[in-house]
């Protein structure tokens, strides 16, 4: 037998030995689904395979390099190297090059990627002299990419009148004939768009058969890698290019499709049975990555899909821990959980900061956590992203916050004076900067006294230098009386900027919102703590923490990192310990994934793919409240969280007990309504752990005897609480504590404690709002 056949348990050799015929592989995660992959082609060639007929489609450039690297180390490089393998994209870009005088392209084509595609939109929107807030170039965009990927051409687009009242219903009557100019221009051009590249070689194989022909007779034996994150253009491109041999092999688990924003069509691997039923079947099921706990508490949440195929994933990896659940009072505790327990398990167990993932649904969440890394002094990176201070929505806010701190800020003058755009162009930028230069001032020093410096600016733009001016002016004397958070969200007010954001409907402009949201929540963290530690609360302090924050994100070196990242991100990756955060009801899931079961099921995909990526010790992390645009929320706990087996969990905090599911209510209680007794509905299952007001927090004993320190009298300001060494007291932020230290009198009186996850804490008691618990 073959080395490498001895290196695969028995359904993974069976899949790898079996040669002609359609055939399916679903792997659950961590089942070694690239190892078979790999050595089936190598298997191919080594039976007499011709390298030029076996076609090999993956996602990513990487996966491909890879696989190619280790079929190179079984049948040597030379031929490897005559392999068809690579993207979809890629591989098609390159049957495109060969054949595009068939489409009337020349073979050296450009490919625009997405920067070129707006421009061209743009363009095309202004010539068409259509509102440019009512067609944003990247919905546009994301419109005619949906389009492409189901096959709607511009001719079917206007023989669709389904479609085209859509667009009339979302006040984009205009789109048919954008998408039409768009297509004609590219032609003109001779450039395709990556959705060009799947839709054209549907159009080279559906018009030109003998063109299909040919490539059905070289790619003898096909593979699709993650075939269910496939979409319907390239389900239609495999299935006809495999239709002749029918020798083809797809591997996937439709347990971890989540990328139906994309275009992905799970139908394409939950129906690959019906399209070839002569298929045969082989189940990865044996778990190489997890222990027991985290494989079986996986199983427990995926079942409850009712879209899915049969598998029951196994492990034979030791139990290992119980998956850790914490219930946290607030987002910035929940931070501050996650980074302390990174730090006790590194001193336990010696590991380095690379065996830590933290992952997040969106990438919004990654501002607390950032924020209590770096005070523990824990290296990270932000995974397939930037640290959450160096994104752009968010540097531009921070640029108007300093600009009204300073306005000699050139750097930040520059950066906001036409975002959200008011029509103050680079050439006015370029004539003030020389203006400035000359004078010796600052550009907003130059803006201030137009009509007393030589400088050529028409009166339409001076006006609008003007409007500006007096925008800012107005916002720095609210910056005099008002604290941070309140001027944060007044500037984002007052500049629109959230309402230019969301003009772009694309997941990737509802982010940018979210960040912003984001920000405001750790202005409002911030001014809170300073506020209860009597410490510096102004716009200014706020400013020089970030940048701290900035300065400790710029540090570049080898140091080993904690990965975060979003759950999407992290799909085929793998760590010791994985630390899942922001396990809410409609956080994760999300609340934009709940209209539909399809949507939901999605949602528990997502969190099937987080857990498992967890090799030794996985946390579920939830905060009860959490600043939404600077208001506190409540929040609940996810029901993934409800839907793991007990047996698997470990909670860390006590668990808030079931409230009573028949309940009875007396209709006399009401005046006006006949007296009988009625049913309260149950409580649903889900819902158990729902913290209302009068719940009791994590870590409290018996609380018969509450009594609030720190309360603040309306009139007088003074503390009318007591409150001794030694008392165990509640904070709503920072949890459960021990009161070691007072110090000061009447309204200055400081109470020093000791908080689990917070450490020690000087607060003011009368801004505190302290309960004693003990």
């Amino acid at each position: 037998m073959d080395t490498y056949l001895e290196q695969l348990n028995e359904p993974q050799r069976a899949a790898v030995l079996q040669k002609d015929g359609p055939m399916i592989i679903i792997a659950g995660a961590g089942s070694g689904k690239t190892r078979v992959l790999t050595y089936r082609i190598a298997h191919l060639m080594q039976k007499g395979v011709d390298a030029f007929n076996i076609l090999s489609l993956t996602f990513t450039n990487k996966a491909a390099r890879e696989m190619k690297e280790r079929i190179a180390n079984v049948v040597g490089h030379s031929e490897a190297k005559n392999l068809w393998m690579g993207t979809f994209h890629s591989v098609f870009a390159r049957i495109l090059r060969a054949e595009a005088d068939k489409l009337g392209y020349p073979s050296n084509f450009t490919i625009y990627d997405t920067q070129d595609a707006v421009r061209l939109i743009t363009a095309i929107i202004k010539e068409l002299k259509l509102d440019k807030d009512r067609y944003k170039p990247k919905q546009v965009l994301s419109r005619i990419s949906s389009f492409k990927n189901s096959l709607i051409t511009v001719r079917a687009y206007f023989n669709n009148s389904d479609l085209q009242e859509a667009d009339l219903q979302a006040s984009r009557p205009k789109m048919g004939d954008i998408y039409k100019e768009y297509v004609d221009r590219c032609f003109k051009s001779g450039a395709m768009d990556f959705d060009d590249l799947l839709l054209r070689t549907n159009e080279l194989l559906a018009r030109f058969p003998e063109v299909l022909a040919k490539y059905q007779d070289r790619f003898r034996y096909i593979m699709v890698d993650e075939y269910q994150d496939t979409n319907h253009s390239q389900y239609i491109i495999v299935r006809a290019l495999a239709d002749r041999f029918q020798n083809i092999c797809v591997v996937g688990d439709d347990s971890q499709s989540i990328y139906s924003f994309r275009g992905a069509n799970i139908n394409n691997i939950l129906n690959f049975q019906r399209d070839y039923p002569d298929v045969k079947t082989f189940k990865l099921e044996q778990n190489y990555r997890s222990s027991d706990n985290i494989v079986r508490a996986a199983n427990s949440v995926i079942d409850k899909n009712k879209t899915k195929l049969d598998k029951e994933v196994w492990t034979a990896n030791d139990s290992g821990e119980k998956i850790k659940v914490m219930r946290s009072i607030s987002d910035g505790e929940e931070g501050r959980f996650v980074a302390q327990s990174i730090w006790e398990n590194q001193m336990n167990h010696q590991l380095t900061n690379d065996d830590f993932a933290i992952l997040y649904r969106t990438n919004a969440q990654s501002r607390a956590i950032e924020d209590a890394l770096r005070k523990k002094d824990i290296q990270y990176k932000i995974y397939g992203g930037i640290s959450f201070y160096q994104r752009k929505e968010i540097k531009d806010l921070l640029s108007y916050l300093r600009l009204l701190i300073n306005p000699n800020d050139e750097e930040a003058l520059k950066r906001i004076i036409n975002y959200p755009a008011r029509g103050i162009g680079a050439t006015t930028i370029d004539k003030l900067t020389i203006a400035a230069n000359h004078y010796k001032k600052s550009i907003f020093d130059i803006i201030r006294n137009l009509d007393k410096v030589d400088i050529k600016i028409n009166s339409g733009t001076k006006n609008k230098l003007e409007n500006f001016l007096v925008m800012m002016q107005r916002l720095q004397i609210e910056a005099q009386k008002k604290n941070a958070f309140e001027v944060a969200d007044l500037v984002v007010k007052q500049t629109q900027l959230v309402r230019d954001l969301q003009k772009d409907g694309t997941p990737e402009g509802i982010n940018k919102v979210e960040n912003v949201q984001e920000l405001l929540n750790g202005i409002k963290d911030f001014i809170t703590d300073k506020i209860e530690t009597g410490e510096d609360a102004s716009l200014t302090a706020f400013l020089e923490d970030v940048a701290l924050a900035t300065d400790f994100d710029s540090e570049k070196d080898d140091t080993p990192r904690v990965s975060l990242m979003t759950i999407h991100l992290s799909k085929g990756l793998e760590y010791p310990y994985v630390y899942i955060v922001g396990l809410e009801e409609s956080l994760f899931p999300s609340a934009m994934s709940m209209n539909t079961r399809s949507e939901l099921e999605e949602e528990r995909r997502l969190f099937y793919v987080a857990l498992t990526r967890a090799e030794k010790v996985a946390y579920l992390t939830y905060a009860q409240t959490r600043y939404r645009w600077g208001k506190l929320t409540d929040g609940e706990a996810s029901r993934f969280i409800e839907e793991i087996d007990d047996e698997f969990l470990e909670y860390l905090a006590p668990k808030i007990p079931e409230p009573a599911a028949n309940r009875f209510i007396d209709a006399s209680l009401f005046d006006d309504t006949p007296k009988k007794i009625r049913f309260e509905k149950p409580i649903h299952k889900k819902r158990k752990e729902f913290l209302s007001k009068k719940e009791k927090p994590a870590f409290s004993p018996d609380k018969g005897n509450l009594k609030k320190v720190g309360s603040l009298s309306p009139k007088a300001g003074t503390f009318d609480g007591t409150i001794a060494v030694g008392n165990l007291v509640e904070h709503n932020r920072f949890g459960t504590g021990k009161v070691i230290g007072l110090e000061g009198k009447g309204p200055n009186k400081k109470a020093e404690i000791e908080f689990g996850t917070a450490g020690k804490k000087k607060l003011l008691l009368q801004f505190a709002k302290l309960k004693v618990i003990g």
